[in-house]
């Protein structure tokens, strides 16, 4: 765990056992903390300058998500990600990402569009930096776009719900810049089919755009088990 986390930062308007649930939950999300990494309260209380208390309870939080598990005489450990558990977030999205682009693509404003295709653009400027943080960053913003032009609350809300889990997935998609480069293309192909008004297709690519992430991710963890 040597040069992971930061000593916390006081927020004025946030309790202390928030700010150290945040920041854990991000380090975890990020992949700063690794799927299957013990956690140790003491240590992990020593790095952000913070009592156990506000740890231990944010661990507890961090369990109820499902972000780490706790073994009895083993530890706490941050939880592995597990092919049926991408496979069954993913499907979830990829089909709520799909009528969202087909509702987008009715909804949108020409404001909008010029700020998907804004998106777009920058990331392949992060992509040509190798900028993993802006990869991620302008992934995040392209979907969020168009979730806002499907206008509709229940479905955005949905979507925000399933952010956290996604989040991990996302993460671990984009650190192989040759998924970025795959990613820009898919991007800049559901681009394409809104501004020509094809519904049906941009729901196509947004439904594929995601399953291929699935199949990349999955792939990816039977390599490496």
């Amino acid at each position: 765990m040597a040069g992971k986390l930061a000593k916390i930062k006081l927020n004025d308007y946030m309790p202390l056992r928030e700010v150290v649930f945040n920041s854990l939950r991000e380090a975890i999300i990020s992949g700063e903390l690794e799927p299957g990494e013990r956690l140790m309260e003491v240590q992990l209380a020593e790095k952000m300058g913070v009592s156990r208390t506000p740890v231990r309870e944010a661990i507890r939080k961090l369990e109820l998500e499902g972000l780490v598990i706790m073994i009895p005489r083993k530890g706490t450990h941050v939880a592995e990600l597990s092919s049926r558990d991408i496979i069954d977030v993913l499907e979830v999205r990829a089909n709520l990402d799909g009528l969202a682009t087909a509702l987008a693509t009715d909804r949108i404003t020409p404001e909008e569009l010029k700020s998907l295709e804004l998106a777009s653009r920058q990331l392949e400027i992060n992509i040509k930096k190798q900028n993993i943080h802006g990869i991620i960053k302008k992934d995040v913003e392209f979907h969020d776009i168009i979730y806002t032009a499907s206008r509709n609350e229940r479905l955005i809300n949905i979507i925000f719900n399933l952010r956290e889990q996604v989040q991990r997935y996302r993460v671990i998609y984009l650190n192989e810049f040759s998924h970025s480069n795959e990613v820009l293309k898919e991007h800049n192909a559901i681009l394409n089919a809104m501004q020509k008004k094809d519904r049906s297709l941009a729901q196509h690519l947004a439904e594929n755009h995601i399953t291929n992430q699935q199949d990349a991710i999955v792939a990816e963890l039977k390599y490496k088990g």
